[in-house]
């Protein structure tokens, strides 16, 4: 009986041939995104337009998403949905990393009582669930699509805010700040040449995980009508207009809603993945 024996480096030689849930996960969102942009520049298909004619159809070759209870096209509102819902999630991801880049940086370097008040706070606030959060800022501030932006980017803010401070801790102790401090570098010097680079390492991955639970919290929002105002297609105002004629026509809450839940599961699986290989708990 012959036994098969893998040669030394084998095994990694397969592991880096073989797809990359991340890759995928990635070139998924990518599809996604490109079709957000380019299709409706590229094909006809008016996201607003009625059609008393043809009302609840089921998927077809002319209506690939069937259509909803207006005879809209839903693929075509879907496509469209995707600029408001994947412009929302990057406006209030991005909120979020320069707010939480500021104030994680402003209580790293801060004073041990400044520093105490302000990483208290992001505890506080990092107990509540975002949608809480996003909810409160809504009911001072109103609903609509800025105030919905706003409203998610508070509530993630603290989720980067305690990474970038617990970072700066590190690097402020650094041998390389050490010794800028020793040879009378200005502070503002020392913070942007030294400090600022070497704590913005896991805000990327951070960031692509914030953008699922970006859109996500977008879309329900929006279910909830604190979101983009009907007639305007948005992911989560698609399945709440569609989920009352579920036993009729069920393609126009399920699909949008499979439409979301791809989203936001590839940008979870590619932020995890990244974030393994960040961490050095995956191969490169």
């Amino acid at each position: 009986m012959t036994i098969a024996l893998d040669r030394p480096g084998a095994a990694r030689a397969r592991s880096l041939r073989a797809p990359r849930p991340g890759l995928a996960a990635a070139a998924v969102f990518l599809v996604l995104a490109l079709l957000a942009a380019l299709w409706p520049a590229l094909f006809a298909g008016d996201p607003l337009a009625a059609d008393p004619l043809h009302v609840l159809e089921a998927p077809s070759g002319q209506h690939w998403f069937g259509t909803d209870q207006l005879g809209r096209d839903v693929f075509a509102r879907v496509v469209h949905g995707a600029r408001h819902s994947l412009s929302i999630g990057v406006a209030a991801t991005l909120i979020a990393v320069g707010a939480g880049i500021l104030l994680g940086l402003l209580a790293g370097l801060s004073h041990k009582i400044a520093d105490e008040a302000l990483s208290r706070s992001f505890d506080a606030l990092s107990a509540f669930p975002l949608v809480l959060l996003a909810l409160l800022f809504i009911a001072i501030a109103g609903t609509g699509t800025t105030s919905l932006i706003v409203a998610i980017g508070m509530a993630l803010v603290p989720h980067f805010a305690r990474v970038v401070r617990a970072q700066t801790f590190v690097v402020r102790r650094a041998a390389y700040v050490t010794h800028a401090v020793a040879f009378g570098a200005a502070r503002s010097r020392l913070v942007v040449r030294h400090v600022l680079p070497n704590v913005l390492g896991p805000v990327p991955v951070l960031a692509v995980l914030g953008l699922g639970e970006a859109i996500l919290l977008a879309a329900g929002l929006s279910f909830l009508g604190m979101g983009p105002q009907p007639p305007s297609p948005e992911w989560g105002a698609m399945i709440s207009e569609g989920r009352g004629y579920l036993h009729v026509a069920w393609w126009a809450s399920v699909l949008p809603g499979a439409v979301v839940t791809a989203t936001i599961v590839a940008l979870t699986v590619a932020g995890r993945f990244y974030q393994r290989r960040f961490e050095g708990r995956e191969l490169a």
